[in-house]
């Protein structure tokens, strides 16, 4: 008798986490075909009844359907994403046009839309609580953006482009975890001229994972590279990094991204075209807190100037410590982190590699987790009898004031073969309790190099909150209907609780009680902390230009009504000179990375919400600022408020409840340097 497939039984697992140790790549193929066929079956007795369309024969129908679909993709998804192998990404290739094309079907369904139609124009009629009320004009508006008002020919022609886009953007992820995977940097003890013990140990971890014994390695996770830019004294081996770098996706033959980009933005295009808007960014930013283009980039226009400025009087300090140290040549991209370094260490009297041994990760996560603790009134508690999908992962539940049980927390913080980089936050199962309480499995994913101990630079540390944000968005999630649960709202919203929560890795308190040397666990000396917090926003400039240059090319590229990105390098070339971009500044993503426009659409026409949510999260915070507390009881409630309701109300009446105001850009402009 052929084994059972684990997604055909019900799980039985600490948690009903699941049961990774049994779910093969050959599992997802009739799991997703068995999934599928029950939505489509339970979507067509919805369309079908012969009752007339009520809420709950409708709209509560219509969130159940998704339930055997969502348990298989989820744990897809994530696999792929962290885990992956030949065979997931064969099933990946196979199978996103056919999901794509699942969820035109019944996007596009006809008697379905019919029902949903009845119930919207009688929908204040209908005595609804407020969060069914938004629920029913959500989905109404999910199924017109997803062209349910179009004619049969228009219809077949949606459903066509989101299955070649599906398809488009796989190959795209698929094509840099290639490259990324694929570049080793390897060195001799020669090599490492510059380097701090904390970087000569990930390098030699590095090289050992990959059967290079006695040597170093500099791998393209950001982990690895970054670090090496700072600190190497080396620039000719600097240079090799930044390129790269700089060069994933854009390699000729069989992963060459550049040809893809130009077919998904012309798709993209049309698709906007045919739902009756101009450019695929007036379609997408429609449905957004800044609701326009226009609205997006005049808040770029807010910062960008202002940080070409700051990022100009640190290119004077960063020609002036090369020209002390011998380099006559002009500065390039592979040596703003080296001499940026350099001049923070003579300005601040701070040096990232003296600092770096008291982030040892463990305590890092542990200030994450009792900070959540302190406002939020959770606690996480490891343990041990969780199956997990790699031996990196770390499991907690997440319990309340009272001990009950909330949510489960996976952690899994290092980079390896076959884990797409960068940081981000998932889940395996989404907080709701339209038929009892469903509580939420959530994954944060980061890309540390594994030491021993493993030690974070600062900027490592505010990413591990970052994430966190967004984990506490998904675990402290109440709500009722599946769609509206955690990190399912706005896209310009979404990061607002994650960028907020960064601010407490600088609380004063939190680094005195978490920031232990590795070796002899001494607390951070009060002398250094004050430097660093004086540090923490050097290179703003920098970091801002990097970030906004991106921003407003996503905008570029989306905003035209018939763009032509076929030749994507000359289009890069022409954008940043036409913007004024430093030389000695790249890109933080250039086309051929950019993941968040190209392995997905969810960035795509919006990566300009980072900014945004800038703006809500520095004004958010200068509210416990003012309070002189971070840790205020009242407004700490009130925030909690936020990352419970999810998507049931609107994300600008959520901000002013619990600012009392809608938000103001100074706290932004001021945090940065930047004001005046």
């Amino acid at each position: 008798m052929a084994p059972q497939n684990p997604f055909f039984e019900t799980w039985t697992t600490p948690f009903g986490l699941p049961p990774f140790d049994r779910i093969g790549p050959g599992h997802f193929p009739p799991a997703f075909d068995r999934a599928m066929a029950d939505q489509l079956a339970a979507i067509a007795a919805i369309s079908g009844a012969a009752a007339p369309a009520d809420f709950l024969n409708t709209i509560e129908a219509l969130e159940r359907s998704s339930r055997p679909l969502d348990r298989v993709s989820q744990v897809f998804d994530n696999l792929n994403s962290s885990a992956t192998n030949d065979a997931l990404d064969a099933i990946a290739r196979d199978y996103a046009p056919k999901l794509a094309a699942h969820h035109s079907a019944i996007m596009l369904d006809a008697a379905l839309f019919a029902r949903i139609g009845d119930l919207y124009r009688r929908r204040s009629t209908l005595g609804l609580a407020a969060d069914q009320q938004r629920l029913l004009e959500r989905w109404h508006l999910r199924f017109v953006r997803a062209g349910a008002l179009l004619g049969p020919e228009k219809k077949a022609r949606m459903a066509a482009i989101s299955a070649r886009l599906a398809t488009l953007h796989t190959l795209f992820g698929q094509n840099v975890l290639h490259d990324e995977d694929e570049w080793r940097l390897v060195l001799d003890e020669g090599d490492l001229a510059g380097l701090p013990d904390f970087a000569r140990d990930a390098a030699a971890a590095a090289a050992r994972e990959a059967g290079l014994a006695g040597k170093y390695a500099i791998t393209l996770a950001r982990a690895s590279v970054e670090p090496f830019l700072t600190f190497s004294a080396r620039r000719d081996l600097r240079r090799q990094a930044c390129e790269a770098w700089a060069a994933r996706g854009e390699h000729a033959g069989a992963h060459d991204n550049t040809a893809l980009i130009a077919e998904i933005v012309a798709l993209r295009a049309e698709q906007a075209r045919l739902l009756g808007y101009q450019t695929y960014a007036d379609y997408r930013l429609d449905d957004t807190m800044a609701k326009t283009p226009a609205a997006a980039e005049h808040l770029l226009q807010q910062v960008w100037e202002p940080a070409k400025r700051k990022a100009a009087a640190e290119r004077a300090d960063l020609v002036a410590a090369a020209r002390e140290d011998g380099l006559n040549e002009p500065l390039a991209k592979w040596d703003w982190r080296y001499y940026a370094e350099k001049v923070r260490l003579k300005k601040y009297d701070f040096d990232e590699a003296a600092v770096k041994p008291y982030f040892v990760l463990d305590n890092i996560a542990r200030a994450a987790f009792d900070t959540a603790g302190r406002l939020f009134g959770i606690r996480f508690v490891e343990r041990k009898d969780c199956p997990v999908y790699h031996p990196d992962v770390r499991v907690y539940t997440v319990e309340d004031g009272d001990g009950r049980a909330i949510g489960l927390f996976l952690h899994d913080n290092f980079a390896r073969p076959g884990k797409h980089s960068g940081a981000w936050m998932s889940s395996y199962r989404d907080q709701e309790s339209l038929d009892g309480e469903v509580l939420p499995i959530v994954v944060n994913n980061n890309n540390f190099a594994k030491g021993d101990p493993t030690l974070l630079s600062f900027d490592d540390a505010r990413t591990l909150f970052h994430e966190f944000g967004h984990g506490l968005h998904g675990l402290l999630s109440r709500v009722r209907y599946p769609s509206q649960s955690g990190t399912a709202v706005r896209r310009d919203f979404v990061e607002f609780p994650s960028q907020l929560f960064e601010h407490w890795v600088s609380v004063p308190e939190n680094l005195r009680r978490y920031a232990r040397h590795c070796r002899t666990g001494e607390p951070l000396p009060e002398a250094l902390l004050e430097k660093l917090l004086a540090a923490r926003n050097a290179n703003q400039g920098f970091d801002t230009v990097e970030y906004a240059a991106c921003a407003m090319l996503d905008l570029e590229l989306h905003a035209r009504p018939a763009p032509d990105a076929r030749n994507i390098d000359q289009f890069e070339r022409d954008f940043v000179a036409r913007i004024g971009m430093p030389p000695e500044i790249g890109l933080r993503h250039r086309p051929a990375h950019f993941q968040h426009l190209f392995a997905g659409s969810g960035y795509a026409a919006g990566y300009y919400a980072y900014l945004w949510a800038a703006v809500l999260d520095n004004d958010g915070y200068a509210a416990f600022t003012e309070a002189g507390d971070p840790f205020d009881p009242e407004l700490a409630a009130r925030l909690k408020r936020v990352y419970s309701a999810g998507d049931s109300a609107d994300p600008m009446a959520l901000y002013r409840q619990f600012r009392g105001r809608e938000p103001e850009v100074a706290a932004l402009l001021a945090e940065r340097g930047f004001a005046g």
